[in-house]
């Protein structure tokens, strides 16, 4: 039995782990993010993939990354609203 679940961490150390798992979680959504955003962009704006991308792929690449982010941006406000309201009611 490991030190966690036999609960013989300390406060400190219990309030480490859990920051550590919240960072390893939050790298984790990050790379899920630019792996979608990178997927979904280069289908869109990719239609020949060949060495290297034209000024035209560039720039559809450029504006759909920034589209993904503002949505992303915006869902993810929205969503944490909805948490806190609903953390105020209870």
């Amino acid at each position: 039995m490991d030190s966690i679940s036999s609960g013989s961490l300390t406060g400190a150390q219990r309030d480490e782990f859990m920051e550590q798992v919240k960072q390893q979680i939050a790298v984790a959504n990050a790379q899920e993010l630019l792996t979608k955003m990178t997927e979904k962009c280069f289908k869109k704006c990719v239609i020949k993939p060949g060495t290297s991308l034209d000024s035209t792929e560039q720039k559809c690449v450029a504006m759909c990354m920034d589209r993904y982010m503002d949505a992303f941006n915006l869902v993810s406000k929205a969503y944490s609203n909805r948490i806190q309201r609903e953390r105020n009611r209870m």
